[in-house]
């Protein structure tokens, strides 16, 4: 299935693959710079099509972004000779390389189911896996607003926010799950900002929590100066400060 190693123009690659796999600026910037050191070390994965079609990559395009922000123009490339659904499996299932995000594996079940036709179960056989594993990462799809999803391709979401935060919160109220993606475009808060803004909005009355959505970084602000959000030992001093804080910075 695997053949030689070969040196590829850039054009001749096809990223049918790429809404499926998170930007990350951060992880392309340092593959850029162990690449200028190093070389490219590790090839990109595509599948070899008859005659001179290009090259499909299903696995490598933090590679290939790193690549063309050196301004190289080919890249080492190891062709697979099989069809498209066995490579997909294969790059989903082996263990070596960098781990995929929950995000990054539903994307691609949902090729492999939807665009290839693949049932859950039989995906769930040759991959390994339960069906129910399988269900699971198409549900959080289903669950994620489209515009959460396309922060988190962006690198403007992180994956764990995405999981743990917009998902819970879109199925208890995917108003709220909306005006909260909307606010967090300008908002710029850390994962560990998030965590601690749902942490408090599980707690809130039902009037706070429709302020909080709106202006998440005014309401972390706010527990700063109260000094609440750095008291992990007291979570009953937060539920208590929530109704002082939020009339404080909402009335």
């Amino acid at each position: 299935m695997i053949t030689e190693r070969l040196d590829v123009d850039l054009h001749r690659l096809e990223l049918r693959y790429a809404a499926c796999r998170l930007v990350e600026p951060g992880a392309v910037e340092r593959l850029a710079r162990s690449i200028e050191q190093c070389g490219q070390i590790v090839p990109c994965v595509a599948v070899a099509q008859a005659g001179e079609a290009p090259l499909v990559v299903v696995d490598g395009y933090r590679r290939i972004a790193a690549l063309r922000r050196l301004g190289h123009d080919t890249v080492r490339v190891e062709p697979w000779q099989c069809d498209l659904g066995d490579a997909l499996i294969r790059v989903l299932s082996r263990a070596e390389g960098r781990p995929f995000a929950a995000i990054e594996e539903a994307l691609l079940i949902r090729e492999l189911v939807q665009g290839l036709g693949l049932s859950q179960h039989e995906l769930a056989r040759r991959c390994g896996r339960d069906v129910s594993w399988v269900s699971r990462r198409l549900a959080l799809l289903s669950a994620l607003p489209e515009a959460a999803l396309a922060a988190v391709r962006q690198g403007r979401l992180s994956s764990w926010a995405a999981c743990r935060v917009v998902v819970p919160l879109a199925r208890a109220n995917s108003e709220h799950a909306d005006r909260l993606v909307a606010a967090l475009q300008h908002a710029g808060l850390s994962s560990r900002e998030l965590r601690c803004w749902f942490e408090h909005y599980r707690q809130a009355s039902g009037v706070v929590r429709e302020r909080m959505v709106d202006q998440p970084r005014l309401f972390l602000e706010a527990l700063r100066e109260s000094d609440c959000q750095w008291a992990p030992k007291f979570p009953q001093k937060w539920a208590l400060k929530i109704p002082e804080v939020g009339a404080m910075v909402f009335e």
